[in-house]
């Protein structure tokens, strides 16, 4: 079920209260006696490179026009979905209960583990891979990674190109982890290896 009046609390059934709801068809239930304990971010815009549509709320949602852009048809009949999207100014948008498994993260393994839509929850956000995101992305990163912890075990935030390594490259190069390790304050291990260090270290 989705929100659709405010409550008291963060959350309720998975559902974050400083979110805005939109359901997607893309989940399904997780593995019985699942721990949710890592966190995937990602980075997404469509057509690439372009911001401020609808098109990624469409896509996860699966109400994307394929013909609306030549680009479109790389895609075309994709079923994906993540649990949260942040937009380039920090509006926060979710699309399947945290409680719930969704198809973010593909074929991937992570510390050992493979699988890790079982396992975890993803953030994509509105971006392109390599390139800088906004301050207001990651306040609002920041924030909702906080408080994913204070609902679940998670103990590691990693990014798409570290669950997916050499298929995928999100969010690459321009997204500063240490400024979200400082942010939320967690300890060096909780983040991938070697992402901390500056790039003359």
């Amino acid at each position: 079920m989705t929100p659709s009046e405010p409550y008291p609390g963060l959350w309720r059934e998975g559902w974050y209260r400083f979110a805005r709801p939109l359901l997607s068809p893309n989940h399904g239930p997780r593995p019985t006696g699942t721990s949710i304990d890592l966190i995937v971010v990602h980075s997404i815009s469509l057509p690439p490179g372009q911001y401020g549509g609808e098109e990624v709320q469409q896509l996860f949602s699966n109400q994307l026009d394929w013909d609306a852009h030549p680009w479109f048809d790389q895609i075309r009949g994709l079923q994906v979905s993540a649990h949260f999207y942040i937009r380039r100014q920090g509006e926060l948008w979710q699309f399947v209960s945290c409680d719930d498994r969704a198809w973010h993260a593909g074929q991937s393994c992570y510390l050992g583990r493979g699988n890790c839509n079982d396992h975890s929850i993803g953030i994509e956000l509105e971006g392109l891979e390599g390139d800088s995101f906004e301050p207001a992305q990651y306040e609002s990163l920041a924030s909702l990674c906080a408080a994913i912890a204070q609902q679940y075990p998670v103990g590691h935030v990693a990014g798409h190109e570290h669950v997916a390594a050499g298929r995928k490259q999100d969010p690459g190069s321009g997204f500063d982890w240490p400024l979200l390790q400082r942010t939320l304050g967690w300890p060096p291990p909780c983040f991938p290896s070697g992402v901390l260090k500056h790039p003359d270290q």
